[in-house]
């Protein structure tokens, strides 16, 4: 496929988008980045996306190279361009390019990327079967509310763990859990209640996440924002990650322990049913 890409203020085949070799992104992993899935033509949680990165640009000090207005246009206009009706659009913005230095001027022009990827969002099939994880050290950067391109880590754990057989990665930290690679992760425990780890700086504060709590409490299901162990993640009935591609993902195994009776559980199938259809409902149609 060859997708029109947006760089800094272009729009341009693939093959003629190109970053300096300069950029402080490319040198120092010096860059944001957000994933906003776009469904039945309608860009999904987008308000929550951009809200989280001029949060995340601000904690680094990078400026925000356009407006609330243009980067929507921006959004729905790269959506047109690569006729996506289902996918992913891609978003990263970096301090911008200079000859390698550890110390940054305050004046840098940020590089401002997008791309799209096409993909059935609403087919996965692991929503039916349910993620098999496996618990890995904590070994990120302790920043960890901001949504930075530092993923080595969690790349290399999740290539490791998938080699093994297992779908993806849970991070423990001081006997906590704080997430898996690329989502927050929850669980549902015998009594019914929702556990997710409070906001802090040792997990992404997760756009879905923050639905999937509104939405609980919408349906009269008690939730509780806390640490919690690998030990009580395997007694629990359900468990499951939330993102922005995946949605509500169940998880159905920890380390080879069926969590629940190891298929996915009603609570989870129900949350993932009211968040697609809510965020249909609420979701900003691209065409004009």
């Amino acid at each position: 496929m060859d997708r029109t890409v947006y760089l800094n203020g272009e729009w341009l085949p693939e093959a003629d988008a190109k970053v300096s070799v300069f950029d402080r992104g490319f040198l120092f992993a010096d860059a944001i980045y957000e994933v906003t899935a776009v469904i039945d033509g309608k860009l999904i949680a987008y308000p929550g996306h951009a809200a989280r990165l001029r949060r995340s640009l601000d904690a680094l000090g990078i400026p925000m190279p356009v407006g609330d207005d243009e980067l929507l246009a921006l959004h729905k206009e790269i959506a047109r361009r690569n006729t996506i009706q289902e996918g992913l659009i891609y978003l990263q913005i970096s301090r911008g390019a200079q000859d390698r230095d550890f110390v940054f001027p305050q004046d840098l022009a940020p590089t401002l990327v997008m791309f799209t990827q096409a993909k059935r969002v609403l087919d996965n099939p692991k929503w039916k079967t349910g993620l098999s994880l496996q618990t890995v050290p904590e070994g990120r950067w302790a920043q960890r509310q901001i949504k930075t391109v530092q993923l080595l880590y969690s790349s290399l754990m999740k290539t490791e763990a998938a080699r093994k057989g297992y779908d993806d990665v849970l991070f423990v930290e001081d006997g906590y859990i704080t997430e898996a690679s690329s989502a927050n992760f929850h669980i549902i425990t015998t009594d019914g209640t929702l556990v997710t780890r409070d906001l802090s700086n040792a997990l992404l504060h997760g756009i879905t996440r923050g639905s999937i709590l509104d939405l609980a409490q919408r349906a009269g299901l008690k939730a509780e924002e806390r640490s919690f162990t690998v030990d009580e993640t395997r007694s629990a009935a359900e468990a499951f990650i939330t993102s922005a591609s995946s949605f509500v993902m169940p998880v159905v195994s920890l380390d080879g322990h069926k969590i629940g009776d190891g298929t996915v559980g009603p609570t989870s199938r129900r949350l993932l049913e009211i968040y697609i259809e809510d965020q249909l409902q609420q979701g900003d149609a691209i065409a004009p």
